[in-house]
């Protein structure tokens, strides 16, 4: 058989697809719908590699090489330097990231997007920053940092388009505070920390959850019309086509269909990108250029998608006699096979189990994964129809309804299967996703012993001299919705160093002092009484760090203000702090944080801090409730004190960063995968109802009431449904079960398919009922005309 002679047979069934009349035309456009929404979801998830790429190049662009750079040698002061520091805060629940910065000479270098170098006290800002500190909305954030607008960062120097980011000019900024000196932006590519393996095989499974649900969607919308294509088979063969001829000409008009969608979907992909730059979900966002798909995978999918239908389709005609006067799809007594659909899936189990885990993303196995989840997937939606005919053969007896939906599924199930199976893979694939997440949660995830009671932020600024501390802790007591402050003072104490040798490399061990009134001290450690002038050294759960203060307390010498090698190498001059005579041992009690403050503590009688080249307060608040915004107003004032302090929001869970993205990416696939999945069953149930018209026309001519047909009609997708769910559920737990065995974890939640069942059935309840007027539309007695 030649190549001409296919390629004669397949445009001989696009013809007869594109030339089929009313009827030919609203089956290929149903198909095209169906794949081009297939087509669309591929596209868009060939892009996430780009979107990915394109953010972190930005990243890498944008931040300085000598904070990549861990060690780098410091740079000296020049016309293009500039002192850079990064700030981060919260603004009712959004993340608002920036740059501090400071030039030292008359031409510092830009940051990438930045037109004009920011003065003091100007503020560059990203455009979605910019919309909202000019909506009144942003009021509250404006006075933040009360810098002024000068202009806008273009797109390469955001992450995405509805990033919050600035860039502030400051004349603060100086190293003593913990800024660095950069000379230029963007480095050689940062070098991300690896992924967990544990997450690395959750995203191998996000991925395959995702989008064999939309494979399975495509092979099943290529099959749509499929008994009307079989009667115009049979006519092609009354005129003296042989079998092999006839199916490629019905894989011909298949691939018409998957033609159209496949440009449908093109077309879809394109006219939705530009709402790319319009979207934000948990501070994710992109720029339309972003998603691009990927060239490879691009052209696999263009050539796949074809191919498929064409495949698809010979496959399903294999099992179909197509005899000049008459299609016969299989005989009654014909049982389907159940040892061939047993195979996939157990070679799926079988490469599963051969995978392995290492240390590092590069020590997993990603292949045996992905293809042993994509195998005990795709081998679910094999085994549907025969547990839908294992079933429904055995129904007897039941009402009107009941009778005719379960005759019409013992004639014809395949395609309530094929309508149920794309939801069936999703909810399955979800509940293994749902069994392993809640399995290695509490790797990632875990309860602190933060206690909200007492406070709810944690502030930390930086301040030279006590009176600098004290006005944190005063202005934060005079903020709107503050009820209470608790502050204290920290500065670094050096422990005599013990021998010349020691002194010379700058040896002496770091000691945390903690200046603050008894009242507060006495929050944060055991007292046996206290006045001022007092100073006790603090031990904590840590005995390590325990036995080192105690040592160094012991010592009976000054402490250092600075490092020793200062003093020594003659640098700023060093000053020295002796530890009260008889200054008792206490234990530490941890703050609000969870947080214990080991060292020395000392009441401001004890210690002169004007002595100290660099200190910092650090304040627990607690803010009411009931004041809108109470978090807000502190920020305004921690940043008004110091644009660079930090302020911590406190939480009773912590959750690490990278299994929070994986998280965030699960979310974002499965509301994609939902509508598409959705949408993809409105345009099957109509179609299988478009194929069933005259039927339902005859029954009405024979005065059938509506009502009957309409619950025959619901019956025969609720019991697909509730089958398909059941193995679903099945497989979805038999997947878990191995994908646990696999990362070594155990089974948190046996009850945790429950809601994603819900979901899926839910999903199938919507797209009925929506399937109901088109329904009553075609029970007409006008749809027995014919042409």
């Amino acid at each position: 058989m030649t190549v001409r002679t296919w390629a004669r047979d397949l445009a001989l069934g696009i013809r007869f697809g594109a030339s089929g009349g009313r009827e030919g035309w609203t089956r290929t456009l149903l198909t095209a719908l169906g794949v081009g929404l297939g087509v669309a979801m591929l596209l868009l998830a060939s892009s996430v590699p780009g979107m990915i790429e394109q953010r972190d190049d930005r990243a890498d662009r944008r931040t300085p090489a000598e904070i990549k750079q861990i060690g780098s040698p410091e740079i000296p002061p020049s016309a293009r330097t500039v002192l850079w520091d990064g700030v981060e805060t919260l603004y009712r629940d959004r993340v608002v990231k920036g740059t501090l910065l400071r030039a030292d000479g008359a031409d510092p270098v830009r940051p990438p997007g930045v037109a004009a170098f920011p003065k003091p006290g100007e503020m560059v800002v990203s455009p979605a920053l910019g919309e909202l500190l000019r909506s009144s909305e942003g009021k509250l954030l404006g006075e933040r940092y009360g810098g002024k607008v000068i202009g806008t960062i273009g797109d390469e120097g955001v992450l995405g388009s509805r990033e919050l980011y600035f860039y502030l000019g400051s004349a603060d900024l100086t190293q003593e505070s913990g800024s660095t000196r950069i000379g230029s932006f963007d480095a050689a590519a940062r070098t991300s920390p690896p992924l967990n393996p544990i997450l690395v095989v959750l995203l191998v499974l996000v991925c395959v959850v995702l989008l064999v649900p939309v494979a399975v969607f495509v092979a099943t919308a290529v099959r749509f019309g499929g008994e009307r294509r079989d009667r115009r088979l049979a006519a092609l063969r009354l005129v003296g086509a042989d079998t092999r001829t006839v199916h490629r000409i019905a894989g011909g008009e298949a691939l018409f269909g998957a033609l159209l969608g496949l440009a449908f979907g093109i077309g879809l992909f394109f006219a939705v990108r530009p709402l790319a730059g319009y979207i934000g979900l948990y501070d994710l966002s992109a720029f339309p250029s972003d998603v691009t798909p990927a060239p490879l995978l691009g052209a696999l999918i263009v050539v796949a998608v074809p191919v498929s239908a064409v495949a698809v389709t010979l496959l399903a005609l294999r099992t179909v006699v197509i005899e000049p006067l008459g299609v016969v799809r299989h005989s009654a007594t014909r049982q389907r096979r159940l040892w061939w659909r047993l195979l996939p899936p157990a070679l799926g189990i079988a490469l599963l189990l051969t995978g392995r885990l290492g240390s590092g993303d590069e020590d997993v196995a990603v292949f045996p994964i992905a293809a042993g989840a994509i195998l005990v997937l795709i081998g679910l939606t094999a085994l549907l129809p025969w547990l839908v005919d294992a079933v429904v053969g055995r129904l007897r007896g039941g009402s009107v309804p009941w009778q005719l939906a379960v005759r019409r599924l013992q004639l014809s199930s395949d395609a309530a299967a094929r309508a149920v199976s794309g939801i069936m893979v999703a909810v399955a694939g979800a509940i293994a996703l749902q069994m392993l997440f809640s399995a290695v949660e509490g790797d990632f995830v875990r309860e602190t012993e933060q206690d909200l009671a007492r406070a709810q932020l944690s502030v930390t600024a930086d301040v030279t001299g006590a009176g600098s501390a004290e006005r944190v802790v005063t202005d934060l007591r005079g903020t709107e919705g503050v009820r209470t402050v608790t502050g204290v003072t920290q500065a670094q104490l050096y422990s005599p160093a013990r021998t010349p040798e020691e002194v010379a490399a700058g040896h002496g061990e770091i000691i945390t002092l903690t200046v603050a009134d008894c009242p507060t001290l006495g929050e944060l450690a055991e007292l046996p009484s206290c006045k001022d002038g007092d100073a006790f050294v603090v031990v904590g759960r840590d005995t390590e760090t325990g036995a080192l203060i105690r040592q160094s307390a012991a010592l009976g010498k000054p402490y250092l203000t600075g490092a020793p090698r200062e003093s020594t190498a003659g640098g700023k001059p060093v000053k020295a702090w002796s530890l009260p005579e008889g200054a008792p041992t206490v234990t530490a009690r941890a703050d609000a944080a969870d947080n214990e403050h080991p060292g020395i503590f000392a009441t401001p009688g004890a210690v002169d801090l004007r002595g100290f080249p660099a200190a910092s307060a650090v304040a627990m608040v607690s803010v009411d409730k009931g004041v809108p915004d109470a978090r807000e107003h502190v920020r305004n004032t921690v940043a008004r004190i110091d644009p660079g302090a930090h302020v911590w929001q406190l939480t009773n869970v912590e959750e690490d960063e990278q299994f929070a993205k994986v998280r965030i990416a699960l979310l974002i696939g499965s509301l994609a995968t939902m509508a598409l999945i959705a949408a993809s069953m409105l345009v099957s149930q109509i179609e299988q109802l478009r194929e069933r018209r005259k039927l339902l026309s005859v029954l009405v001519a024979f005065g059938t009431r509506r009502a009957t047909i309409a619950w025959s009609v619901l019956w025969q997708t609720a019991v697909p449904v509730v089958i398909g769910t059941v193995l679903a559920i099945a497989g979805g737990l038999g997947l878990g079960l191995v994908m646990l065995e696999l990362v070594g974890a155990r089974v948190a939640d046996w009850w945790g398919f429950l809601p994603i069942a819900g979901a899926g059935i839910a999903v199938i309840v919507v797209v009925t009922v929506l399937s109901l007027p088109p329904l009553y539309r075609m029970m007409r007695p006008d749809g027995l005309r014919t042409e």
